[in-house]
């Protein structure tokens, strides 16, 4: 099959050639040469790609394709879909990483003779890299699966971990009623055969191309990551900083099993070595395969997976892991509980429809060698839910429950609610132990979209847990952490949330800490009344000639970048909330290989969602941050514009609102068209130091609002407590 084959959206015809969707369709009505439409809709057609690619070199607005761009291109675009395209692209990845040879030899000649020679060199990989889990083509088991598969529509918040939600790009994501039961578990991944790969052979030489550049395991995971991004309703992740919390809460282990993979980020977090073996399963064939095509790319260590429905078709009985991780699905009815009630993996009661997660629970401990630990991902109201309580009560009992800890609000999807993490331990023959460990790191939730402070959630929860394991008890601490005797949580409702256990966080430094706050509020809203502005004379409205941020940015007067997607994980990320808020940057990125736009002083940043009129002057202490999604920075040439200038302009009202556009949800700023005037260097500085005293006074309002609800709530809380006296 030729390149042609791959096609390509207006969105992503902007991409290659660096510029707005709204240019793309000016070319399709202005240039009657335009490449016509091959697939998609009326109102999303779709183009080939090949032909994009000729017709942007001929008109000079395309010199050449970034190859990171023109593969992504080729996968989003491939004719069986990118979950199809993907699982290709690992297949050869894998070959390159572990045998470059064989590649080069197959991959020399035509694409018949390469897509006939791969699937031999494929096996000598697969084989013993995966083991069992290799066989026939993934297709085969999709459709095996799929079409028996029983899985009930589910809100988009209840979806596993790192699995694929409603739509129609994962066929074996399954959401209608079928058979009974589904058939047992497959292989997780299957050698291709050449009529499959063919279609895809462009795309494995550009792939195998980027491979030489950036090294494939990094490929797969930009390829990956950049698949996850662009279908975000499909797929509820586990962020990388919970999985590697919940790996080191489960400590080294030599066998470590995944029953609810996704794409397998949990055993990605763990720190394998050559002699482990790493067990994943998952009900979605197409994640199972990408799960153990990532795993076996990222560590040495023996990976086994499968594909299928782990309550009812386990594909592992016969395990006894180490240690088990987990982020199953919330609330899912129909996980088994008609078929499954005299299974005998329910040791510690028979879970009531409306408790899958414990069903999950005691699956991970029938799993689990004496004396062996799981970790699972759960939602609040597993602690508290009163079908549970009597399951809860046994696994207190018989010393199977160690700990839970709760994780702050935005740790991971739903982002809305404290999610719990449970740590539980198959118990062997020393007796169980008095007491469980209640941990509560919710202090540490982010502000907005930013996350939580993730190494101060680590510290927390780990400190608290190592402490606790080498002694079975933890002294309190007052708001974060304490063990409780199990006895005291044996009453009628076996309520194992943390914060209902836990003391009252101390005040900072006591109430004593009160007439600081206090003296640091006055101090500020002096401070304030000093920078308050002067009224100015009222004047006639003055017409200034006009230009515009686009023309400004195609003049060299200033360069124009737009947040990404991935970055370094070490540096911290300006959010859109952070400009908002006028806070340090608070923000993670996924890790990837895509390079991100770092701040220098003297940018400008413009959030382009939400209708607010903000623009902010990046300063030494938020330079170096990675720029988030949703944010446009602005870098003026200090000989041409002055930034307090750039910013004071573009934050006028009528500014933006002949710039914004709107959309049923959301309005969005088109950047280029904000408007400032034409003025001398020396007049645009005058402008400035106005606008950059403006900016002081309004953070030192912000200022003054945060310290007079500090001390309101301080103040509330040390009456409340007996810390200070009503007089």
């Amino acid at each position: 099959m030729q390149d042609n084959a791959t096609e390509v959206t207006a969105a992503g015809i902007a991409r290659l050639a660096g510029v707005g969707r709204a240019a793309v369709s000016n070319w399709r009505r202005r240039h009657a040469d335009f490449p016509k439409p091959v697939g998609g809709t009326e109102t999303s057609p779709s183009f080939a790609l090949a032909e994009v690619e000729g017709w942007l070199r001929k008109q000079g607005k395309l010199a050449e394709v970034p190859l990171r761009e023109r593969v992504w291109q080729q996968l989003a675009g491939h004719p069986e879909g990118p979950v199809t395209a993907l699982v290709h692209t690992g297949c050869v990845l894998l070959l390159i990483h572990e045998r470059p040879t064989v590649w080069l030899d197959v991959s020399a000649g035509s694409d018949e003779r390469l897509a006939a020679m791969l699937p031999g060199a494929l096996d000598q990989v697969l084989g013993p890299r995966l083991g069992a889990t290799h066989g026939r083509d993934v297709h085969t088991v999709r459709a095996e699966i799929g079409s028996a598969a029983v899985n009930s529509p589910a809100p988009v918040n209840t979806a596993p971990a790192d699995h694929a939600q409603a739509g129609p790009q994962l066929p074996g994501a399954v959401n209608t009623p079928g058979p009974a039961g589904p058939p047992g578990p497959a292989p997780a991944l299957r050698t291709p055969t050449g009529p499959q790969l063919l279609a895809s052979v462009p795309l494995l030489r550009g792939a195998a191309g980027l491979a030489a550049e950036t090294g494939a395991r990094q490929t797969f995971e930009f390829l990956l990551g950049r698949h996850l991004d662009a279908n975000p309703r499909q797929y509820t992740l586990t962020p990388a900083e919970l999985a590697r919390l919940m790996a080191d809460l489960a400590g080294p282990a030599r066998t470590v099993l995944d029953p609810a993979c996704g794409t397998g980020a949990l055993l990605r977090a763990v720190d394998a070595r050559p002699d482990q073996e790493l067990y994943a399963q998952d009900s979605a064939p197409d994640l199972a395969a990408l799960a153990a095509l990532r795993l076996a790319l990222h560590a040495r260590a023996t990976v086994r997976g499968a594909a299928g429905d782990t309550l009812r078709a386990d594909a592992h009985p016969e395990l006894r892991a180490d240690a088990v991780l987990c982020h199953p699905p919330f609330n899912e009815r129909n996980w088994g509980h008609d078929e499954l009630a005299y299974d005998p993996r329910w040791e510690y009661g028979f879970p009531a429809r409306t408790e899958s997660e414990l069903a999950w629970v005691q699956h991970a401990l029938a799993r689990l060698a004496d004396g062996g630990t799981a970790v699972l991902l759960m939602p609040p109201a597993a602690a508290s839910r009163r079908s549970g309580r009597r399951i809860r009560a046994d696994l207190l009992r018989r010393g199977a429950l160690r700990a839970v800890v709760a994780l702050p609000v935005g740790a991971a999807p739903p982002y809305n609610i404290p999610l719990h993490v449970w740590v539980l331990r198959r118990p062997d023959r020393t007796p169980a132990a008095p007491e469980v460990l209640l941990v509560d790191t919710g202090r540490f939730a982010g502000e907005g979209r930013g996350g939580p402070d993730w190494p101060a959630v680590r510290d927390a929860a780990l400190d608290a847990w190592r402490s606790f394991a080498r002694t079975g008890r933890l002294a309190e601490r007052p708001g974060s952490a304490r063990s409780v005797p199990v006895i005291e949580l044996l009453d009628d409702d076996v309520d194992l949330a943390p914060a209902r256990h836990l003391p009252p966080p101390a005040l900072p430094e006591g109430a004593e800490a009160l007439p600081v706050v206090r003296e640091r509020l006055g101090e500020t809203l002096r401070l304030t009344a000093d920078l308050t502005p002067s009224p100015a004379e009222p004047a006639a409205p003055v017409r200034w000639p006009l230009t515009t941020v686009g023309e400004l940015a195609r003049g060299g007067a200033l360069l124009l970048r737009t947040g990404g997607n991935g970055g370094h994980a070490r540096v911290p990320v300006l959010t859109d909330h952070d400009v908002l808020a006028g806070t340090a940057p608070s923000g993670t990125l996924p890790e990837s290989e895509e390079e991100a736009v770092l701040t220098e002083p003297g940018d400008v940043v413009v959030p382009v969602l939400g209708g607010g009129s903000v623009a902010r002057v990046v300063d030494g202490a938020t330079a170096g941050a990675a720029l988030g999604r949703n944010l446009v920075l602005l870098r003026p040439d200090p000989a041409a514009l002055d930034p307090w200038f750039l910013a004071g302009f573009l934050r006028g009202t009528a500014n933006h609102r002949q710039a914004s556009s709107y959309a049923s949800t959301a309005t969005r700023l088109d950047v280029r068209r904000l408007q400032l005037p034409r003025l001398p260097l020396e007049e645009q500085r005058r402008y400035g130091a106005r606008f950059g005293a403006l900016d002081e006074f309004e953070r030192a309002v912000r200022r003054a609002s945060r310290l007079g609800e500090q001390l309101v709530r301080g103040m509330y809380d040390g009456l409340t407590d007996g810390t200070v006296a009503p007089d």
